[in-house]
């Protein structure tokens, strides 16, 4: 596991709090950017596994 792919899985965590914070307190804001972490967070760890299979290919 590198890098991206464990930042990507924290990210979209964090984004799925932050939603859930978000219709807890009525704020569509929230709900809003934690989608959008969510986003990004599937985005960088889905570049992580390209980079994992790129590296696995690779070996000898």
């Amino acid at each position: 596991m590198n890098k991206d792919q464990v930042k990507g899985v924290a990210n979209d965590v964090a984004g799925k709090v932050q939603e859930e914070a978000g219709k807890l307190i009525g704020s569509k804001e929230q709900q809003i950017k934690g989608l959008s972490k969510q986003v990004i967070g599937k985005l960088q760890k889905g570049a992580g596994d390209v980079e994992e299979l790129v590296k696995d290919s690779t070996k000898p």
